[in-house]
């Protein structure tokens, strides 16, 4: 009933959505029902050719032997390491990526760069519909609890990729599958404990088909841990459920899907000295007390919840013509919590307290800055597929609408204030439109070319004020044309040669228009180049990448008072790298799976101020943009029952801003892990019983993932000279740590 009442109130939202954007909807209708007419047209057949599941997101995925760089990654690889920690760190081996987290730990807030590009430039897609925060443009996993025990696949496009839904791609793209339909009835029950209080709990189910075309399924999860970094605890909360409707081909699949988090605020980070003496240190809450004494307020927390309604319908007429039409309806709301120090009464519009000669200006305060906001999806798709050409014509719709506004709940002095009084409102609006056309087409057995058309249109409007209570009105209208191309010329079974090129344009988020009024929106031009071979034993992958960028919008090191990112416009700048991965089979039990970027990232002309003056300092290095990362897995499995895996991965040394400066260095380090599976058949109550393990940073390395840099300018020492002051900090993370599990599956 609980499903059934969620699901009444996701098809009531989304019966708001087509009210609210009658005129836009009606273009995509049109659109698909031109579409679902001809296929209508086609004659059936009733040959099974490909899982219904996948086409949930085949519009947006490539095919091995398509001229986009891509790693695919299935089920089992996900469920050796799912014990707990994000999805950003169980992509941490993949070619070119670099994983960080705030607790330290790999739970909580995490986040990933892809090639040296920011979280905020990945394309997050679950099931094909977009995940970015339409605002910042950032993914935030930490709102979605051990989503990885609910994804049947991930399939990760480095450069700019395919055309796909929501905001471009500018280092990667990542589209989730969720759970496929099971045919047989089962459910699973998870824990697993590990290194500073963490522990995690799941419990999933499926009733397989029910008269052969009904299954309901679901998961509820709960993960909670202290944290290796002073109390930057995290306590996460979690649900997937599913209701679908499968036949030869037709498939219906209502899903919903949430979560709640509260985590303590770690993203203040630690100086250099600190680091040194005290990498565990915590500055968020703290305060002194009436007496003097240091104290650290114990709420000083994120606490937001969001659930997700998706319906998706999937309909194949015969084994040349397939549909999809995707509806969403997202709702998320919560706010973070703050104990601040003698802030002025002005910046929280509270007039001033006298009291005889005495006049009060200053408080003590809690604060809560609050979001709340709705995102609706719509998406349709059309494929076409013979022997020599497979062409896909997809179109999404999606609207946008999120409050921000600020509360008081406790002042030291609270003036004039009022239970519930905002100190601030806003309201953004966003409205993306995209169409794309994209086709493979095979000239003969040795050549397939492929073409990707996509246009793009972006609508985002501010009003009222932001939470530093700054009037904040911004009204951007943006066109985009994003188009690529390729081919792949086959050497033979085993091997394939492949080109590329895209473009892609992607617009500024709320941040950027915050820090910059004249902000500018960002190009990328991507050549691929790359060689593949794939046989029983040996599979071998080389790219060769160049990333031209107009406006790039880089890291400039710094972050704003609530831990974002700041970035801004670098003109020209380019990504210049070579990827390399291989598996190979050393024996029927050992297999090493290596690979390795080198790359050069650079800004072209870098302007700075330095000691009062303009310094050109010419080409720079990009910010975050470590010129080597690799990886290796050296797995050991002696039959089906046994796996143990040797991780290791080196991140070179980065620089945390765009000056070259030594003082922003972030530190080479090599850190490796060790993962172990082991699984008992039984012919009793369980089908099996699956132990895992996990040994994280093996030989305790001490090293920091992520930092931030800053200047300023001293004016004060001496009067009649600018001196350029420069700061770091860093984010450690754990020396050695565990994690155990057991999985019962019945």
């Amino acid at each position: 009933m609980k499903f059934l009442f969620k699901f009444l109130l996701f098809l009531r939202a989304i019966l708001s959505f087509f009210k609210d954007n009658q005129k836009s909807i009606l273009i995509l209708l049109v659109l698909f029902i031109f579409s679902f007419v001809e296929a209508q047209e086609k004659q059936q057949d009733s040959i099974i050719v490909e899982k219904l599941d996948e086409v949930l997101v085949k519009a947006i995925r490539v095919d091995a032997t398509s001229p986009i760089t891509h790693s695919n990654i299935d089920k089992e690889k996900i469920e050796n390491r799912n014990l707990g920690q994000d999805i950003p760190v169980l992509l941490n081996y993949l070619p070119s990526v670099v994983t960080t987290s705030d607790a330290g730990a790999g739970v909580g807030y995490t986040g990933i760069r892809v090639r040296g590009v920011n979280a905020q430039s990945t394309n997050i897609t679950i099931n094909g519909i977009p995940y970015n925060d339409a605002e910042s443009l950032g993914t935030y996993w930490v709102n979605l609890g051990d989503f990885a025990s609910s994804v049947e696949s991930m399939q990760l496009q480095r450069g700019v990729g395919t055309s796909t839904n929501g905001s471009g791609a500018f280092g990667a793209s990542i589209n989730v599958l969720t759970d496929a339909i099971s045919e047989n009835v089962n459910a699973e029950i998870s824990n697993s404990f590990g290194s500073y209080n963490t522990w995690k709990h799941t419990l999933k189910f499926s009733t397989g088909l029910l008269n052969e075309h009904f299954e309901i399924a679901g998961r509820l999860s709960k993960i909670k841990s202290d944290g290796y970094i002073d109390r930057a605890s995290s306590d996460l909360k979690s649900y997937f459920l599913q209701g679908s409707y499968v036949n030869d081909n037709t498939l219906i699949k209502a899903i919903t899907f949430g979560g709640k988090e509260v985590t303590y605020q770690a993203w203040n980070g630690i100086d250099a000295e600190t680091l040194k003496t005290n990498r565990t240190f915590n500055s968020a809450g703290m305060y002194t007390d009436n007496q003097g004494n240091i104290q650290f307020y114990d709420n000083e927390v994120d606490n937001y919840n969001q659930d997700h309604y998706q319906l998706h319908w999937n309909q194949r007429y015969n084994n040349n013509w397939s549909t999809n039409i995707g509806l969403n309806y997202t709702y998320g709301r919560g706010y973070f919590e703050q104990y601040k120090e003698d802030e002025d009464f002005a910046d929280y519009n509270l007039e001033e307290i006298i009291l005889g000669a005495e006049t009060i200006n200053t408080t003590d305060l809690i604060r809560r800055r609050w979001l709340d906001n709705v995102f609706y999806v719509f998406n349709a798709n059309t494929n076409f597929k013979n022997d020599a050409l497979n062409i896909t014509f997809g179109t999404s719709y999606s609207t946008y609408v999120g409050d921000h506004f600020g509360e008081i709940i406790w002042a030291e002095y609270a003036s004039n204030s009022e239970v519930r009084d905002h100190y601030y409102d806003g309201n953004g609006k966003k409205k993306d439109f995209s169409i794309f056309s994209k086709a493979t087409f095979k000239i003969n057995d040795k050549v397939s070319l492929y073409g990707d058309l996509q246009y793009r249109n972006v609508d985002y409007k501010t009003t009222g004020e932001t939470s530093d209570r700054i009037p904040f009105n911004v009204n951007e209208n943006y066109n985009f044309f994003n188009p690529k191309a390729g081919i792949t010329y086959k050497l033979n079974n085993n091997s394939n040669l492949y080109f590329s090129y895209a473009r892609a344009n992607r617009e500024p988020n709320r941040d950027d228009f915050e820090n910059n009024e004249t902000v500018k929106p960002e190009q990328l031009n991507d050549f691929e180049l790359g060689f593949r071979h794939l046989s029983e034993k040996f599979r071998f992958n080389v790219n060769a990448y160049y990333m031209l960028y107009n406006e790039q919008l880089v890291l400039t090191g710094q972050i704003d008072n609530v831990g974002n990112p700041i970035r801004t416009n670098s003109g020209e700048s380019y990504r210049l790298g070579l990827e390399v991965e291989a598996t190979i089979a050393l024996s029927n039990k050992f297999s090493v799976q290596p690979n390795f970027t080198i790359s050069s990232n650079k800004n072209k002309k870098t302007v700075t101020s330095l000691d009062g003056n303009l310094v050109n300092l010419g080409k720079t290095n990009i910010s975050f943009s470590p010129e080597i990362v690799a990886a290796n897995a050296l797995v050991f499995k002696p039959n089906e029952n046994f796996q143990a895996s040797f991780l290791s991965k080196y991140v070179g040394e980065q620089y945390m801003g765009n000056t070259d400066s030594e003082v922003s260095k972030l530190k080479t380090y090599f850190v490796n892990d060790l993962n172990v599976t082991y699984k008992i058949q039984t012919n009793s109550i369980f089908k099996s019983i699956v132990f895992s393990g996990l040994i994280n940073n093996i030989f305790g390395e001490k090293y920091a993932s992520n930092g931030y840099y800053f200047t300023y300018d001293d004016t004060w020492s001496d009067p009649n000279q600018i001196t350029t002051i420069e700061g770091a900090g860093y984010y450690p993370q754990a020396s050695t740590n565990f994690l155990l599990g057991a999985t019962l599956k019945f």
